[in-house]
């Protein structure tokens, strides 16, 4: 897990998205935050990858999650 580049896609005004970074942070896992609200390249970059404009999304290395989908997340962070 540790080796994995994890990245959160998030806005200021999302709750979902303050759970996400919370379950994250009380596992242990170090990401990276781009808040898409402020960053259009980055939400572009996004919704290209994803065809999802929603938030939260995470990319753990080159997968996405879209969502706070935790069994997705679970698995990803294992392999």
């Amino acid at each position: 897990m540790a080796d994995k580049k994890i990245i959160v896609y998030s806005t200021n005004a999302c709750p979902y998205c303050v759970m996400l970074k919370s379950y994250l942070k009380q596992k242990g896992v170090k990401f990276k935050e781009i808040n898409v609200g402020e960053d259009q390249d980055a939400a572009m970059e996004m919704i290209r990858a994803t065809g999802q404009q929603g938030v939260p999304q995470m990319k753990i290395d080159d997968k996405w999650v879209v969502g706070f989908n935790k069994p997705k997340i679970e698995e990803l962070l294992k392999e």
